[in-house]
């Protein structure tokens, strides 16, 4: 798998400006342009040796969960409404990136996935679920459902044939990426889980494709240092262009919630148990 030259910087000593999560501490790097969905083709960047500061990140405090198979989901009312106003990411699409990367903190404590960058990729994505006038319903389902264009070669993307005979996306020929954070078939039907506790696990749905995400970003390995973050965003998407936007993404998010809007500890809800391996959701073979 094709990687791009390091443009990270490392910066040391921000834990007390709000960059812990957890017992981790995440650095972001790169700032840049639109993205492209997880399925579509990979594309080298410039290495123009620039380097970026990583963003001063909102706290996010370990979670306290009640016990295995559950997801801390549902964040206090104020902070939500707060930092939704601030950030522009829909209050409900935001208390699913919350919990997701809570979740995180409690079942994969050595990750350090901040929440901005759970919000980074769903806004690369389908704009948390907004995507050709789809929005995000109280339950967590989409109001309609979200489906990428076909996978057969053309347009910059993938030759992907049908993995789950349309069963996700509608599709029988070719796979499509589906729902608010853009999980193609045969990757969902590995990883797919479980994030708000109804037993089953659905890509249309934002708690499910969050703690879905949350989940693979983390099983590569540790996103505390510059290259495991970069690692885990390529894991989803194998492009230069792509880290380079949510980068973007999550450093203005980071920006402006702002280091005093610390996320308070999430209330606990069912959800899935742990992954029986450690594979990979995105395009990968």
């Amino acid at each position: 798998m094709r990687r791009p030259a390091k443009v990270f910087v490392a910066i040391a000593g921000m834990v007390s400006a709000g960059l812990a999560v957890g017992s981790g501490t995440l650095f972001l790097s790169l700032a840049g342009q639109a993205g492209q969905s997880q399925a579509q083709e990979q594309t080298q960047g410039p290495d123009d040796g620039r380097q970026e500061a990583a963003p001063d990140l909102p706290l996010l405090p370990p979670a306290d969960p009640a016990g295995r198979g559950e997801l801390p989901q549902v964040v206090d009312s104020e902070w939500l409404d707060d930092t939704a106003e601030a950030t522009g990411i829909p209050r409900r699409a935001l208390q699913a990136y919350v919990g997701a990367a809570a979740w995180t903190t409690d079942r994969m404590p050595s990750c350090g996935l901040g929440w901005n960058t759970l919000a980074a990729i769903g806004q690369v994505e389908t704009n948390h679920g907004r995507v050709d006038g789809t929005r995000i319903q109280d339950s967590g389902d989409v109001s309609q459902l979200i489906v990428g264009v076909e996978l057969s070669g053309g347009s910059g993307v993938r030759t992907i044939e049908d993995t789950d005979d349309g069963e996700l996306d509608g599709d029988d020929r070719y796979d499509r990426a589906v729902g608010p954070l853009q999980f193609i078939p045969q990757s969902w039907a590995v990883h797919g889980r479980d994030g708000n506790g109804d037993r089953k696990a659905d890509p249309q749905n934002i708690d499910d494709a969050a703690l879905s995400a949350a989940a693979y970003l983390c099983a590569g390995g540790s996103l505390n240092s510059p290259q495991g973050w970069e690692n885990a965003v390529l894991s989803y998407n194998d492009s230069l262009d792509y880290a380079e936007a949510v980068y973007g993404a999550a450093q203005s998010i980071a920006q402006a919630a702002g280091v005093e809007r610390a996320a308070p500890a999430p209330v606990t809800v069912p959800a899935s148990e742990e992954p029986e391996d450690d594979r990979r959701p995105g395009v990968s073979e």
